[in-house]
Order: C-alpha cells, then sequence, then structure tokens
C-alpha cells in the first residue's frame, strides 16, 4: 500500500508539542511506541475536559489503528500492550490503575494536569465516572474537490480552481463526491454538469435516488439547469 499524497485544498491539521520533535522523537526506537505515542496524543488533543486519559479500549476500539501494529488481531494486540508499556516505562504516560472497576486502567499525557489526576486518583480524593468526550477514530480523510476533479475530468486551470474552491465551501463534502460519482456513471465529465447537480440539491433538495435514474430525462433536466 503506497500514501497517494496530501491533496489540494483544506486539509486538517493536528497540534503536537514542540517538546515532542527535541526530546522525546530521539529517544523512541520502536515503531509501536512511536505510533502510539502520536495516536494518543491526537486522540487527547481532540477531547475537551481539564482531566483527559485513555483506555485500552479507546486503542481497541480503532480498526484502522489496530490494523497498523500488526498482520492479525492477536499479533496486534499483544504489539499495543507492548508499545503502551514501553511508553508508560519512556514517562510518556502515566497509568493507573482504579480498583473495582472492569475499565481499570487509564492512561494519561504527563503533564502537571495529568500527574495531578493521577495522584487524586491514588489519594482517593477523585474518581472518573466515564471518558471525557468521545474521541474520533482515524478514517480516511475526504478527498479535496480538485482531487475528484483531477481524478475523474482533467487539469485544473487557475480560473477554474477559483470556481472549485468556492463550491467546496458552499457544498457539503458528501455531495460533492455523490455529484462527481453520478456525473462519471452517466459518462458526462463535465464540471458545468456536475456544478447544476449541486445547485438543483442546493435549491431542491438533496435527492441521490432521483439523480440516478433515466439518463436522458437527467441529460435534459441539467441542461435546462446549466443554462438559467
Amino acid at each position: 500500500m503506497t500514501f497517494a499524497g496530501f491533496p489540494d485544498g483544506k486539509v486538517s491539521f493536528s497540534r503536537i508539542p514542540e517538546l515532542f520533535f527535541g526530546e522525546l522523537l530521539p529517544q523512541i526506537d520502536d515503531l509501536g511506541e512511536l505510533k502510539v505515542t502520536l495516536y494518543a496524543l491526537w486522540k487527547l488533543e481532540s477531547m475537551e475536559g481539564d482531566f483527559r486519559y485513555l483506555r485500552e479500549s479507546d486503542f481497541r476500539a480503532d480498526e484502522r489503528f489496530m490494523f497498523g501494529l500488526a498482520a492479525t488481531p492477536e499479533e496486534a494486540e499483544s504489539a499495543l500492550r507492548e508499545s503502551l508499556e514501553r511508553a508508560v516505562g519512556r514517562g510518556t504516560y502515566l497509568r493507573v490503575v482504579i480498583p473495582r472497576d472492569e475499565e481499570a486502567v487509564l492512561y494519561f499525557l504527563n503533564t502537571s494536569r495529568g500527574r495531578a489526576a493521577v495522584e487524586a486518583i491514588r489519594r482517593g480524593e477523585w474518581r472518573p465516572q466515564e471518558s471525557p468526550t468521545t474521541a474520533p477514530v482515524l478514517s480516511p480523510e475526504r478527498p479535496s474537490i480538485y482531487h475528484l476533479y483531477e481524478q475523474n475530468i482533467g487539469l485544473i486551470t487557475p480560473l477554474l480552481s477559483e470556481t472549485l474552491q468556492e463550491a467546496e465551501d458552499t457544498y457539503p463534502a458528501e455531495w460533492i463526491e455523490e455529484a462527481f460519482r453520478i456525473a462519471v456513471e452517466k459518462n458526462i465529465r463535465n464540471w458545468r454538469y456536475i456544478e447544476a447537480i449541486l445547485r438543483r440539491w442546493h435549491e431542491r433538495g438533496y435527492d441521490v435516488r432521483k439523480d440516478r435514474r433515466d439518463p436522458e430525462e437527467h441529460r435534459q433536466q441539467y441542461a435546462e439547469w446549466e443554462n438559467d
């Protein structure tokens, strides 16, 4: 499997502490530990609340992340435990066990707040009731409108680039993907046609099933819209 590259247009970014690159990264010599560390940094950053933590089940629940740890589910489970052990041993994360809790092991980032939370738990002064928030899982980011255009229609001119950016800012990503898909299925590969689909959904409501029927009726309908 190879990486297709970052698409044009809007790309989401995640914050990582500068200290990670200056001090922690040079020390990490195990790929599993590196993956667990980066994943937890991303996951905790996406949460809300003063005290953020992860349970082992939060790692296991993300199928794409576990798939990247090892070739089989059994090996991935073993790699996860070993990688978390390494991260805790290095001091990147703090691990605390809560008595009488079926999900008893919590992982905090080794910050002042993380250390305070762990101490409060150990002294019996604070007991987390549930995860701070439901954090996201890894998923392929939707392709940008530029990527969809280049893959299905052709090269992008500077003037068209502005038009595509405006469309991406105006319509939901799901609509844009579906409009390209319909155009490809009906072999009408031009931007005016796709834009007409999007305009129609914007004006009259999103209805994919209606837009997949009778190709000739479909062509005539959007030809009228293109001339509005």
